[in-house]
């Protein structure tokens, strides 16, 4: 990690759950964090709760992933305050539990799903990338996916409705921003990681799924692949990194 030492790492839903924990981790790891979300009382309730001397490391910033205007200035902010973006972690993400595709009036959880996880993604990486190939710096976009972006389960506490189609997007966003950064003749990385269920916000009734026997994997288990893929070489590029749970039978 010693290479990324100082540099700027943009957290995306870092208010809560994996982003939390990300931002916390890259914090104690040398970097220079800031941490978006839409929830600022959260944020800064992360930056209280990190060690005093970490704290001028961090920086909460409000941003609404899904609003275009609100990405653009936050990360023309940054290039503003800090020289540009050397690394994003896109980890904002939204899920609907039971909510079924054919049902009546469903438009806005549907809405909601595409417009964070798929334009969330699009608009983030988009700045992010540009900062990047306009310094010539070798930077890495990290996108926090799921496994139902590779196959769609079928869950006791009922329908995903449109999560797994819009991570099943994610996974070929991935392949063709890995293609369209290589063309562009940048070395920045791309990586998908996949987590099986994880005990977080996103998805209600994680904790009754666990007492009933079912293995979840933990934030602090997914911000450890960040480290992981983060610490590889410059010409080693982990494309997709899926970690489950030992005993997950979905």
């Amino acid at each position: 990690m010693e290479r990324w030492q100082n540099k700027v790492v943009v957290v995306t839903g870092a208010s809560a759950g994996i982003g939390a924990v990300i931002a916390a981790d890259l914090v104690k790891n040398g970097f220079i964090v800031v941490a978006l979300a839409r929830r600022e009382e959260r944020l800064q309730e992360n930056h209280r709760a990190l060690p005093e001397n970490l704290q001028s490391r961090y920086y909460p910033r409000t941003c609404d992933v899904t609003n275009e205007d609100q990405v653009k200035d936050t990360f023309a902010w940054i290039e503003t305050k800090f020289g540009g973006t050397d690394v994003l972690v896109n980890n904002a993400g939204m899920g609907v539990v039971g909510v079924e595709l054919s049902a009546a009036n469903n438009t806005e959880p549907i809405r909601n799903i595409l417009e964070t996880n798929i334009m969330g993604v699009v608009y983030c990486v988009r700045e992010a990338f540009n900062s990047m190939k306009n310094r010539n710096f070798d930077g890495h976009v990290v996108i926090i996916n799921s496994i139902t972006g590779h196959y769609v389960p079928i869950v006791p506490f009922g329908p995903l409705n449109m999560y797994p189609p819009s991570k099943f997007a994610v996974t070929a966003m991935v392949e063709t921003y890995r293609q369209e950064f290589a063309n562009a003749g940048t070395k920045v990385k791309v990586t998908s990681i996949s987590p099986g269920f994880v005990l977080t916000e996103i998805m209600p009734k994680m904790e009754a799924f666990r007492a009933a026997g079912n293995p979840l994997l933990n934030a602090e288990d997914v911000s450890n692949a960040v480290l992981y893929v983060l610490s590889t070489p410059p010409h080693v590029q982990v494309h997709e990194l899926t970690i489950r749970p030992v005993g997950e039978k979905m």
